[in-house]
């Protein structure tokens, strides 16, 4: 170690974070640490997956800056190859993280991994076409935008569903944990916290967008439009024997086709928004509501001021 580092007691402190995470590891069962390198993917490289992703699906708007159109073609396929070998190597890492730690055989790990990245790559012109819904949806639905490319560049809704339609087809592909990655990637640099669980219909426009919670079961139908720090949460999380909180329960709002949800609203539990309705600012709901319905913090007040 340098001169300086005597200024810090490193050997001091190394020693005891030696003794900090083995002590977890023996907590946990893993005792052994990873003596084979790391078991668990990589953010980082996930992130430059995904980077490398949205350039292949829009290469002349998300691409290297000196891409010409007659290199095109030869852009996406060597940035999908690149991309999906790397992406590839990250599901052998979760699968085979999963497969070490659950009674689940490790024999089928390559192939499984293999099965879901080819699957993944087939989804993509799907994908693609779905993404170009929703952009369309951002520019019709925002008078402020002047084109279609301003909104693919600028608008932080969209870079938020491009990762989510992205790490959705992986979540229900079975690689949860690099589902989550890719959203809580996004989550960070836009303040959009879409869960990969949850269902997104066609031409889905979140405007501005700071501060909106979706959850993991959430269901949205389509054309439906959110403005900023909109909540679709859990209003309960249902407890074992043990007081250990069940997992995968239904728990997060159904919103129909064509509804519009406005800054600042909450809307907890597993109910139902129906079609066409309009659901006001800072309303708090914690109940289904009809089709068509227009609601707002005036029209959900007796009028003795107790909420309905």
């Amino acid at each position: 170690m340098s001169e300086r580092s005597s200024h810090w007691q490193l050997q001091t402190i190394v020693s005891q974070l030696r003794t900090a995470r083995d002590h977890w590891r023996a907590q946990n069962g893993r005792a052994s640490g990873e003596q084979g390198g790391r078991e668990l993917p990589s953010r980082d490289a996930m992130a430059q997956i995904l980077e490398a992703l949205c350039g292949a699906l829009f290469p002349m708007r998300l691409g290297p800056v000196d891409l010409r159109e007659e290199s095109e073609d030869f852009y996406v396929g060597h940035t999908l190859d690149v991309a999906l070998n790397a992406l590839l190597a990250q599901a052998r890492l979760e699968l085979r993280y999963v497969a070490r730690h659950s009674a689940q055989a490790d024999t089928e790990v390559e192939a499984q991994a293999i099965r879901i990245i080819q699957d993944f790559a087939l989804a993509l012109p799907g994908l693609r076409s779905l993404l170009d819904t929703d952009v369309l949806a951002a520019y019709h639905g925002d008078p402020a935008a002047r084109s279609v490319d301003e909104v693919l560049l600028c608008y932080p809704g969209i870079l938020a569903v491009i990762h989510h339609r992205l790490a959705h087809h992986l979540y229900r592909a079975g690689l949860p944990l690099l589902a989550r990655i890719s959203s809580e990637i996004a989550h960070s640099a836009t303040g959009i916290d879409i869960h990969p669980g949850a269902q997104i219909g066609r031409s889905f426009f979140i405007d501005h967008g700071t501060g909106v919670v979706i959850g993991e079961t959430a269901i949205i139908g389509e054309r439906v439009r959110i403005y900023q720090a909109v909540t679709l949460g859990a209003k309960r999380f249902p407890a074992d024997e043990d007081g250990q909180l069940q997992k995968g329960h239904p728990r997060h709002p159904i919103v129909e086709d064509d509804v519009v949800i406005y800054a600042g609203a909450t809307i907890l539990g597993r109910i139902t928004i129906g079609k066409g309705s309009t659901i006001g600012g800072n309303v708090w709901l914690t109940r289904s509501v009809p089709a068509g319905c227009n609601l707002t913090q005036a029209n959900l007040q007796h009028d003795d001021g107790t909420q309905k």
